[in-house]
């Protein structure tokens, strides 16, 4: 059984990351949000092992989303090695999503 990693922040768990990590900038509030949480988990079964998925709600985590200026919900940022390579605001279907990503990592 493999163990998780535990990172002190949010940079550390980028440039950490054994794969590339997309992450999901959401709110509860937003219904495109809640729309993304059964394609990201599509996405996860489909790409398990390749990427790491981590969700960051930005009513908490403001500072985070000002950082890497969402100006849109949903966004989702994919790292690779710590460094940002791809931006999607919106939503996107699983088959799309996964295309997109094969390409990148």
């Amino acid at each position: 059984m493999a163990t998780k990693k535990q990172f002190n922040s949010f940079e550390e768990m980028l440039s950490g990351s054994d794969v590339p990590v997309l992450v999901d900038f959401y709110a509860d509030w937003c219904g495109p949000c809640q729309m993304m949480t059964p394609i990201l988990e599509q996405v996860n079964a489909q790409l398990q092992g390749q990427i790491r998925i981590v969700k960051i709600d930005t009513e908490k985590y403001q500072q985070l989303a000002t950082q890497y200026r969402i100006e849109a919900l949903p966004t989702l940022l994919l790292f690779k090695q710590g460094q940002p390579v791809d931006r999607i605001e919106g939503v996107l279907q699983a088959p799309q999503l996964v295309q997109r990503l094969r390409s990148l990592i």
